[in-house]
């Protein structure tokens, strides 16, 4: 099936890429806002922010400088406060100062009611879980809600708008780094020539690791072993992805989940513990190095 073109409408609210944003879609109910953190009082006078609807709440950790999210709920309340009453509510809460940006979506008809917010709440978390992108802040599971079959429907057009709109503010939290494990290609296809996802490999200095290059990067993939030794020269932005990404990295150097690098060779220092050129040390299974690979691309 052939995919279409979406016409979304952007309006800078204070005239600054930095600001308040506003988009809306083409033939879709549904109004998403960016709101930095600072900016809230601003919106006291905007009435389809005292209405029903969902929100994500995006910062970094102190600890591990990972992306974090908290995704929530906001019913309409009778003062008219709702969802611009939640993030001040979340504002004023020190176990939440992480987040800067909060990213709403609500409809111009404000159709949502408690079943239906309950039910995106639960699926924007479970989407974002399995992304593996941010971490996720939640600390109860929200519950789905019972939706009849027809609102399900319904609901599931609007996620998807809203993962688009995501999408074109910066956030890709619906999105895994590796669409599919299916995806990658071991070069034994026909056509991996042309294959985005075919697999690179480094084995040598006691590392047995594998990578793709998708539209993020270079993704290392989990259950990469890489080296343990560092030498005393290590580049800087390699120790400190050693250091970030400790967590996932367990006794026998192995990964335990995907890590994105920028550059194959930021990816290849990661790895090998020692300054690397990437387009040398990632070959295919064949043995042709990635920067071979990339030079007869047509």
């Amino acid at each position: 099936m052939a995919t279409h073109g979406k016409n979304i409408n952007i309006f800078l609210m204070d005239g600054t890429a930095n600001g308040r944003i506003k988009c809306t879609l083409a033939n879709w109910t549904g109004i998403a806002y960016r709101i930095p953190r600072v900016d809230l009082d601003l919106c006291k006078e905007r009435n389809d922010l005292k209405q029903s609807g969902i929100y994500f709440l995006f910062g970094v950790s102190d600890e591990t400088s990972e992306q974090v999210i908290y995704i929530g709920q906001a019913g309409a309340r009778k003062n008219g406060e709702g969802i611009l009453y939640r993030l001040k509510e979340h504002r004023k809460n020190p176990d939440k100062d992480y987040w800067s940006e909060a990213v709403v979506f609500t409809t111009s008809n404000n159709s949502f009611g408690p079943t239906e917010i309950s039910y995106l709440e639960n699926r924007f978390c479970t989407m974002a879980t399995d992304a593996h992108r941010y971490i996720v802040k939640n600390s109860n599971e929200p519950t789905q809600g019972n939706v009849t079959e027809e609102k399900e429907s319904e609901l599931e057009e609007f996620i998807e708008y809203v993962k688009i709109i995501m999408g074109v503010l910066g956030h890709k939290v619906f999105e895994p780094l590796i669409a599919t494990e299916s995806s990658i290609d071991d070069g034994s296809k026909k056509d991996s020539a042309s294959s985005a996802n075919i697999v690179f490999y480094i084995k040598k200095r006691g590392a047995n690791a594998r990578a793709v290059q998708t539209a993020d990067g270079f993704i290392i993939l989990s259950g990469s072993i890489i080296s343990r030794d560092l030498v005393p020269s290590c580049p800087d932005s390699a120790l400190n992805a050693r250091e970030k990404y400790k967590g996932i990295i367990d006794e026998h150097m192995t990964l335990l989940k995907n890590v994105p690098f920028k550059t194959p060779s930021g990816a290849a220092c990661f790895v090998l513990g020692r300054s690397s050129n990437g387009n040398i040390e990632w070959t295919t299974e064949q043995g042709v190095t990635f920067g071979k690979f990339e030079s007869t691309k047509a």
